[in-house]
């Protein structure tokens, strides 16, 4: 497919790489020029493990190029990804600025575009954003229909930084948020060779997977760290005590407790919770994110009532 990837940074270029090494022809976009050259000279604007060379070898075939064009690269693709930035504001805000701009600039492209054109998100952003403000912005400077007169689709990654490539190849899963059908099928097809199972679900629900997956995975850092400063406490081994604890996969690692309901409770939750928390007050040792999960688990039984 002829695919075009608006925004070069770390989602942008390991996406148009790896898109390039697939076999699609890509088009990579950005705003700055040295970016563009760099990797038309075969060369990866950012580090990342084989990333150079996946550049090199797929520049060198001619299905990776890059321009600061972004009416060229829609005009030339049927696929749009749009991989710009979606950084926080001082008050930690998500800042839509960089997706607004390029999509009244795909608008205007889509609007001197005869052909259907399926335009894919995979930039981090909050429920109902699509829908308020991405959507309305495509169909406004394109004078088009969204799922009608071209594609619109969510397709949210899950790259780490130092195994982006590795992660592309061997994604937990695909998800697609889907406004039609239509968009939704173009955008599976690309993962086709990917193993990996696919998801098609609403926009919304497309969107906060993303946030719900850094959310725990933030959670479970600090969790570690807490259970960590406990156990030194007692001079006890804590990689140990973690180790033991991730082989469960029947209740610790696992879908169990986590799924929406009511709050936690019974005779020994609340109580080893407590006693562990008491402990480490006793001690000096804060642990913030044990404390707010009785916090939490209170006003949910509030919020029920």
């Amino acid at each position: 497919m002829d695919i075009a990837v608006i925004g070069l940074g770390y989602v942008g270029c390991v996406s148009a790489a790896c898109l390039a090494q697939m076999g699609h022809t890509i088009i990579g976009v950005d705003i700055n020029e040295t970016k563009v050259n760099m990797i038309n000279d075969g060369l990866s604007p950012i580090i990342e493990k084989n990333l150079d060379s996946i550049v090199k070898d797929q520049v060198a075939s001619g299905r990776l190029k890059a321009t600061r064009d972004i009416d060229m690269a829609v005009s030339q693709s049927g696929i749009v990804f749009i991989c710009v930035g979606t950084p926080s504001r001082a008050n930690g805000s998500l800042n839509t600025e960089y997706i607004e701009r390029v999509c009244i600039e795909i608008g205007r492209a889509l609007a001197q575009k005869p052909d259907y054109c399926t335009v894919a998100l995979r930039s981090t952003i909050l429920p109902g954003i699509a829908e308020s403000v991405v959507v309305p912005l495509l169909e406004e400077h394109s004078g088009k229909k969204a799922g009608a007169d071209f594609g619109f689709a969510l397709n949210p990654e899950f790259l780490r930084e130092g195994s982006s490539v590795y992660d592309f190849y061997h994604p937990p899963k695909t998800i697609i948020g889907e406004l039609d059908r239509k968009s939704s099928d173009v955008i599976a097809s690309i993962y086709e060779g990917i193993d990996a199972p696919v998801f098609r679900l609403g926009l919304g629900e497309a969107a906060m997977v993303k946030y719900a997956d850094n959310s725990f995975h933030a959670i479970k850092v600090a969790f570690a760290n807490e259970i960590g400063r406990i156990c030194k406490l007692y001079d006890i081994d804590s990689r140990m005590v973690m180790d033991v604890f991730t082989k469960d996969v029947k209740l610790n690692l696992s879908s169990c407790y986590l799924k929406p309901g009511f709050a936690f409770g019974g005779s020994c939750l609340p109580k080893d919770l407590r006693a562990i928390i008491h402990t480490a007050n006793q001690n000096d040792i804060e642990v913030p994110l044990l404390k707010a999960t009785i916090e939490s688990n209170m006003k949910h039984i509030e919020h029920a009532l």
